[in-house]
């Protein structure tokens, strides 16, 4: 009488458990290469390019294989993985001033993209201010318009942050970043104004004083 529902809870058995197993697996492996984006990201700032590379293409080469264990069921466990691929990634070509790779050369979902290009914006920001104070700002405007281009062509879909959870709070936070970066390279122009005038003043009295002692 029961026979058939106790092989369909057989058969429900093992593919929860089935799912339960691929599940755990791929948190830890996922994990493993959120760590190894970080790594990248921390390398890319220091300029060490070999190891920013290596680090990165092995992010990657987990992602490929946690992405087929997947499948259809578990790509979300797949998002922050893919997140801090997606801004390590990005944050690479801009060093190296090349294009930011597409969705599909980095194999990633949809959200997991927009994230982390969001993210980015971050790391940019750092960036920023690495090279304001080794160099002053005359090498920043064009990281400045990156920032601003990337949350100008993504802001449009705030409208769905019902379907990414999550992306209304990333835009307001990428906003504020690239007010503050605007603020900072304002701030600093005005110093080196200051200081220009200052050096030019300095300039003319003592031009003016050995003048004045030459007669």
């Amino acid at each position: 009488m029961i026979s058939n529902v106790q092989l369909d809870v057989e058969r429900i058995n093992r593919k929860f458990k089935d799912i339960e197993e691929r599940r755990n697996t791929i948190i830890k492996g996922t994990r493993d290469a959120t760590i190894l984006c970080s790594k990248a990201i921390v390398s890319i700032h220091s300029h060490k390019k070999n190891e920013s590379i290596e680090n990165i293409d092995k992010a990657k080469k987990l992602l490929q294989q946690f992405k087929k264990m997947g499948k259809d069921d578990l790509q979300r466990y797949l998002y922050i993985a893919e997140q801090e691929f997606v801004e390590a990634s990005s944050l690479f070509s801009i060093l190296e001033n090349s294009s930011i790779p597409s969705m599909k050369t980095l194999e990633v979902s949809d959200i997991s993209y927009v994230m982390g290009l969001l993210d980015c914006i971050g790391e940019i920001k750092r960036m920023i201010i690495d090279k304001i104070r080794i160099e002053g700002t005359s090498n920043v405007h064009s990281l400045f318009e990156l920032m601003d281009k990337i949350y100008g062509i993504i802001y449009p879909l705030a409208v769905y942050d019902n379907l990414m959870p999550g992306l209304r709070k990333k835009l307001d936070v990428s906003r504020i970043l690239i007010e503050n970066v605007r603020a900072i390279i304002t701030e600093e122009k005005r110093r080196s104004i200051m200081i220009e005038k200052i050096q030019e003043f300095e300039k003319r009295i003592n031009t003016l004083s050995e003048n004045t002692k030459g007669k």
